[in-house]
């Protein structure tokens, strides 16, 4: 069982990694890495199913990928 106050760091920890990961220098640098990149020959069903994530991400369903 956790202490409130590790529970507590651990909470802002988290927070702290999620807003990291959404700053756009880290979203720009991680589309570099080929890992992050989408093919161009992707099937239109899995296209449309990451620009249904990227718009629930955004809150902006809808929203085309880079």
């Amino acid at each position: 069982m956790m202490s409130r106050n590790k529970g507590e760091k651990v909470e802002r920890l988290a927070a702290e990694v999620r807003r990291q990961f959404g700053a756009e220098t880290v979203t720009r640098f991680l589309r570099t890495l080929p890992a992050f990149r989408t093919e161009a020959d992707l099937p239109d069903r899995f296209r449309e199913l990451l620009d249904r994530l990227d718009g629930a991400e955004g809150g902006d369903v809808g929203l085309r990928r880079r």
